[in-house]
């Protein structure tokens, strides 16, 4: 129903989606990435279920082998148990982690007070895990309320998506500071999506190359903007069976990390989130 749906809904959104108009004005403040790269590519990973989970360090390693590096957002309270073995493991590799909401069940944001509520315990992962970093489940989000959590970024939004449960993108193909009394330190760093992330165009509509993430790339690219993507383990096939409806083959991937390193040699930076959010903090708060 959601592919009949999306298909029904593509002339209309042709115009916002996946590349929205507008969306790569440069803050006045941006004078340019480090070390004068073109362009900055993130690598996200939201890991759904203990199927993703099991799959992290696979990924990883074709993610080193590769010469890139990536963070993985765990939801503490699912279907599986997050080791500290396996964050000791992503560090020690030069990647990173983040929290993924709580429970994973839709309700986060069912109310003020319930967000509150769970935001004790966020938090609380927060400091356990030690990181900074947080995405909400689904892509829910409300952006003043976020600002309880103990975090130096977040990455709850996106550019433009017509698509996602909560459609209101944000706009903008760069990170920006979000001002928030409620922080404790008077906001944060908003890191959004700027590529599709692979559910909607993978799993859902089975596209079966990676020429909508190249597409949206180039674009960012000659806009000297952060393309930022989110792949689920969850839904890679990694023995390219094609088996499962809901996964999508793991060359997709590869080829748009390859198409990266061979086309753009040199002229992207590939930081952590935590290090976009902390470049960026600097230029807003020198």
């Amino acid at each position: 129903m959601r592919r009949k749906l999306i298909f029904s809904k593509l002339p209309s959104y042709k115009d916002i989606w996946p590349t929205l108009k507008g969306s790569e004005k440069k803050p006045e403040y941006f004078s340019g990435w480090p070390e004068g790269k073109q362009f900055t590519l993130v690598l996200t990973h939201d890991v759904e279920h203990k199927r993703g989970y099991d799959r992290v360090i696979k990924l990883l390693e074709i993610e080193k082998k590769l010469g890139f590096v990536s963070s993985f957002n765990f939801v503490p309270e699912r279907d599986y148990k997050v080791e500290k073995e396996i964050l000791q493991t992503l560090r020690e590799n030069g990647f990173d982690y983040g929290v993924h909401g709580l429970y994973h069940d839709g309700k986060l944001f069912s109310s003020e007070s319930e967000f509150l509520r769970r935001a004790t315990k966020i938090n609380a992962y927060l400091k356990d895990w030690n990181t900074n970093g947080f995405r909400a489940p689904a892509m829910h989000h409300n952006l003043d309320w976020i600002g309880a959590l103990n975090i130096e970024y977040d990455m709850s939004t996106f550019d433009t998506d017509p698509f996602e449960p909560q459609p209101d993108g944000v706009g903008t193909i760069f990170p920006f500071w979000v001002e928030n009394k409620r922080h404790p330190e008077g906001g944060y760093i908003e890191l959004p999506y700027t590529l599709p992330q692979d559910f909607t165009p993978y799993v859902l509509m089975k596209e079966t190359t990676p020429k909508i993430w190249i597409d949206k790339l180039d674009w960012i690219a000659e806009h000297n903007g952060m393309a930022l993507v989110n792949v689920h383990p969850d839904y890679i096939d990694f023995e390219n069976s094609g088996k499962n409806f809901e996964e999508f083959n793991l060359n997709i991937y590869t080829e748009f990390l390859e198409y990266v390193k061979t086309k753009y040699e040199g002229k992207y930076w590939n930081p952590l989130p935590a290090e976009v959010a902390a470049f960026w903090k600097k230029l807003i708060k020198p």
